[in-house]
């Protein structure tokens, strides 16, 4: 089955989003054993375990539930991370998708704070909201992740509660464990200011004078 969106090769000032290939697990294998301390709640693979995490995702590309992304650094051509276009729902016709998730996203330490993260999410929510024409894109993270919800609030969406024992923990030590999780989301309308609010600040990251991903 095909993921029922297009996901094309998306591309900015600081970071190219390449769908995920067994090309990039390599550079993903050393992104991956950098400074940990921020991976705490999220999924992100160890060294060893890049090539079973990336044949994962694409069995999970197969299924047509996830559309897997690298994010590549252009200022070193090496893959930093990996994100993803996930879960999608489709409008009651059966042929459009009407709402689709960010997700499965994570950086190398030194990826964090350089205005990947910002870049990444405009060129996804972009390609969502005006090529593809979604009402809705979703955003969700474990509900302890004072960081992570902070960076989603950060790119304008909106906090809409926590969901109790929604989905898997992949925090340390809960193998087999639910989370809480908290939601987030931006639909169609919203779109415009949330542009011109992370546009705003890829500017302040990549003109001279102080900037914040």
């Amino acid at each position: 089955m095909d993921f029922p969106m297009p996901a094309p090769v998306l591309a900015g000032s600081l970071v190219r989003l390449e769908p995920l290939g067994l090309q990039h697990a390599a550079d993903l294998a050393v992104a991956a054993e950098e400074d940990r301390g921020s991976f705490g709640y999220t999924w992100v693979p160890r060294a060893d375990e890049v090539i079973g995490y990336v044949a994962e995702q694409l069995a999970r590309a197969r299924s047509g539930q996830l559309a897997p992304y690298a994010q590549v650094a252009l200022s070193s051509g090496r893959a930093v991370g990996a994100t993803a276009y996930w879960d999608p729902r489709l409008w009651p016709d059966g042929n459009r998708v009407c709402a689709v998730e960010v997700g499965f996203t994570w950086l190398a330490a030194s990826a964090q704070g350089t205005g990947i993260n910002t870049e990444a999410k405009l060129l996804l929510f972009d390609h969502a909201f005006t090529t593809v024409g979604v009402a809705r894109v979703d955003l969700k993270t474990d509900a302890r992740n004072a960081r992570s919800r902070a960076a989603i609030a950060g790119v304008g969406a909106h906090f809409e509660g926590v969901l109790r024992n929604w989905s898997r923990s992949w925090a340390p030590g809960e193998d087999g464990c639910l989370r809480d999780s908290a939601m987030f989301s931006i639909i169609a309308p919203e779109w415009p200011t949330c542009r011109a609010r992370l546009e705003a600040r890829l500017r302040a990251r990549l003109e001279p004078g102080p900037g914040a991903d």
